[in-house]
């Protein structure tokens, strides 16, 4: 089913590029943040520019602890494959979350902006692709290890 070089050299299937950039978007507010911490001078202005309310980077943050722990976790699956196998679940919950949460501002706010709408087409994309893709599935599968 999988080519000797989806492997890696431990014998795991390699996660899909598609996984990463999955990963990057539920964590997109973790990347603003560190695009903001690393251009000092106008870390600021980026920061105001995507999040007006403060309040609302804050929350922005907590639907991207899942995938900041997936980047983390994915070093290490050999060692922990039980909690490994249940982080799919726990990444599909998340872009679930992010999903809910787009539509939610969507619906409160007066105008959908293209940002917005993007980002939701995105989520959907995303948890289609999470809950679908054979190659997803076999890497987070306790066979795997």
């Amino acid at each position: 089913m999988f080519l000797p070089n989806d492997y890696d050299p431990h014998g795991r299937l390699k996660l899909p590029v598609f996984f990463w950039l999955v990963l990057l978007l539920q964590a997109r507010t973790w990347v603003l943040f560190v695009a903001a911490g690393a251009s000092r001078e106008q870390g600021e202005a980026l920061l105001r520019l995507f999040y007006p309310d403060s309040e609302m980077f804050w929350l922005g943050l907590l639907p991207g602890i899942p995938a900041v722990l997936a980047f983390l976790l994915s070093g290490r699956r050999g060692r922990w494959p039980t909690l490994w196998t249940a982080w799919r679940w726990v990444l599909i919950a998340a872009q679930i979350g992010l999903l809910v949460w787009q539509v939610a501002l969507a619906v409160s706010e007066a105008a959908l902006s293209g940002i917005t709408l993007a980002l939701m087409v995105l989520d959907v994309v995303a948890l289609v692709w999470l809950l679908t893709n054979p190659r997803v599935k076999a890497c987070f599968s306790p066979s795997d290890e």
